[in-house]
This record gives structure tokens, C-alpha cells and sequence, in this order.
């Protein structure tokens, strides 16, 4: 790959939570090796709030932005009271990364934002799932009719190259999916398992400990490990379907004496997400101790079904501002090469 020397790449980034303020993070630590090494340089025109934006054509200084922490609303870009959906069509940007929280029921505003960039000949990268689990295939033919590229590996896995693997599988045949996609009902059942703890007990445990939200219900009633394998099955295996096709059964009637009956007979209780047979299945289910399916605390593993090559196996921390900025600016880097390369 080889780039144009000094190219200038003009961003726009929604949202400034933590999957946003490590983006930015990451990429002020990358902006050097990213100008030196490969001739490009990111600049951050513009970046949206809920209650306004900062904006600078020219490109925002990231330091200012980072040193200023929670003041940033007092720095000579601020414009109170824009919004996104408003502004995205008249900003000369190339990308758009979407990295507003996630609306489980609608998508919104971040499809109304992916929309936007699409219809105005922005490539979009985003670490919100919704659109993808709610709307994939109506987003996907925009993105294909307006000449886009529009990327969302931090949806599944964060840092973990999951929809990667669609292009590096492309000479095999993907037959199934069996995964877990969640963290935090795989450390609820993992200190279960170790401990002989309560559900009640591990649930706080991981509250105490930032790895569940103070309403746990996404997590342990398993939406959010739906999203995801709606997310996975729609782009592996290129089926069309969304987050109502899901049988979806959470974790949070399981027992003690389940999992200690499991232990017994040398199996373990996981929560897992299946895609196989035209079927999408979210349930606790039995796991061998020696299986793939078999790990423990908050990391995520996906097991690849192929016909030629067998099972291809990816695990890792699937969650975390780091791990979904370091999937952004892979996205990022993927749509750049694909742009801007001789």
C-alpha cells in the first residue's frame, strides 16, 4: 500500500464519552507515526456533543482538548447549542465516526447520523451497534449507492478483528457461529462458578467493580449479546436479519445449584450466542471444560464454524474505551488505504 505523501484526512467525531475521549487519546499518541510513517494526517474538524460542538475547519489541537478534560466546553472551538444532524452535510470532511451510546430501541440519533454521512459523500465508521443490528441492510445499500465505505468492527468484540474476518474468509464457507459476547454475564457466571457465589452476589461484585451499568438488564437479559450476533451472522454469513429474529434468554434466574450440578459433571454454564441453521440463539447452555466456549471473567470468544478450515477461534477483552478506539482507527486506517493509496 503505497499513500499519497502528506494527505490530509478530515474527521468528524460524535460523541465524547469514553469510546470517544480514547479515540482521541489514541489518536494524538499516532498522529506522529501516522504523518512519518505512512503520509497521512488525521485531522478532527469537528466534535458533537448532545448540547453543541466544537468545530474548526483548520483541524482542533487534540491536546487542548485533552488537557482541558471537562472544561472543553470553555476552548474557542465550542458552538453551543449545534447539533450533529444538523451540521454533518455542510462540514468538508472525508469520515464520520459515530460514537454516540447506544439506543436499543431505535438507533437513534446515530442512524439519522449515518444517514447523513452517507447521503453527503462521508465514509462512516461507528461503535454504536444499534444501526447495524436494527437497520444493517438498508444502511448497507446507502453506503453502496453513494460509493461509501461505512466500517463498525468496535460494535462486536472491540479490539477483537471479528467482522475482519469476513474478508480473510472470503475462500471458505462460515457454517456457525458459537460465541460469548458479553462480559459482564460471563464474570456473573465465572465467579459463580469459582466461588459458589450468589447471582445476586456476583451481579453487585461487578457493579462494585465498573464491569456492569447500575441498570444490569441489556447485559444479563442478554440484548446486548444479541445485537452483537445479529451484528456477526448479518455480515459473516450475510444473513438479513435484526435483533427481533433473536431467541433471546438471559442469565439471572440460574442458580446456584445449577452451576454447582454443572461443575459435578466436569461442564460449565455459559451464556452463549449461536448462529447456525438459519437460527439466532441467545441462552445459557452447557460448556464443556476443555472447550474453546470455556473462559472466564469479562473476556469475549467467538468460534468460527467453516467448512473448509474447521473452527477459527478469536478471544480477547471485548469491551473497554481503549479496545473500541483501537478498532476505530483500524477502521480508520482500512478506509484510508482504500481512498487515498496510488
Amino acid at each position: 500500500m503505497v499513500l499519497l505523501a502528506s494527505k490530509i484526512i478530515k474527521t468528524i467525531l460524535i460523541g465524547k464519552g469514553n469510546v470517544g475521549e480514547s479515540f482521541i487519546n489514541l489518536l494524538y499518541e499516532k498522529n506522529n507515526y501516522l504523518n512519518q510513517k505512512l503520509g497521512i494526517e488525521i485531522k478532527v474538524i469537528a466534535i458533537f456533543e448532545i448540547d453543541g460542538a466544537l468545530i474548526d475547519d483548520d483541524g482542533i489541537n487534540l491536546k487542548e482538548i485533552i488537557e482541558s478534560k471537562e472544561n472543553f466546553r470553555e476552548l474557542k472551538y465550542w458552538n453551543k447549542g449545534v447539533l450533529a444532524k444538523d451540521k454533518i452535510k455542510e462540514l468538508n470532511a472525508d469520515i464520520l465516526i459515530e460514537t454516540t451510546p447506544t439506543n436499543v430501541k431505535t438507533g437513534e440519533p446515530a442512524i439519522t447520523h449515518i444517514k447523513e454521512a452517507l447521503k453527503s459523500n462521508k465514509d462512516v465508521i461507528s461503535s454504536n451497534k444499534a444501526p447495524f443490528y436494527l437497520k444493517y441492510h438498508e444502511l448497507e445499500k446507502l453506503a453502496k449507492d453513494n460509493n461509501r465505505l461505512m466500517r463498525f468492527e468496535a460494535t462486536v468484540g472491540s479490539a477483537i478483528p471479528c467482522l475482519a474476518m469476513e474478508e480473510l474468509l472470503n475462500g471458505n464457507i462460515i457454517e456457525g457461529i458459537y460465541a460469548i459476547l458479553n462480559g459482564t454475564s460471563n464474570y456473573i457466571l465465572s465467579r459463580m462458578t469459582s466461588e459458589g457465589i450468589s447471582f445476586e452476589f456476583a451481579l453487585k461484585e461487578a457493579q462494585e467493580l465498573g464491569y456492569a451499568e447500575a441498570d444490569p438488564t441489556l447485559d444479563i437479559e442478554g440484548y446486548d449479546a444479541a445485537g452483537k450476533l445479529v451484528i456477526l451472522a448479518n455480515k459473516l454469513m450475510g444473513w438479513n436479519k435484526t435483533i427481533d429474529d433473536v431467541e433471546i434468554q438471559g442469565i439471572s434466574k440460574i442458580k446456584n445449584q445449577v452451576v454447582e450440578l454443572a461443575k459435578s459433571e466436569d461442564v460449565l454454564v455459559k451464556h452463549l450466542a449461536i448462529a447456525e441453521s438459519d437460527k439466532l440463539i441467545v441462552e445459557p447452555r452447557l460448556v464443556k471444560k476443555d472447550s474453546p466456549l470455556a473462559i472466564n471473567g469479562t473476556l469475549n470468544v467467538v468460534q468460527i464454524k467453516t467448512r473448509y478450515a474447521g473452527d477459527i477461534i478469536l478471544t480477547g477483552r471485548g469491551a473497554g474505551g481503549n479496545e473500541a478506539a483501537s478498532a476505530i482507527i483500524n477502521d480508520l486506517l482500512y478506509i484510508v488505504s482504500r481512498r487515498f493509496s496510488n
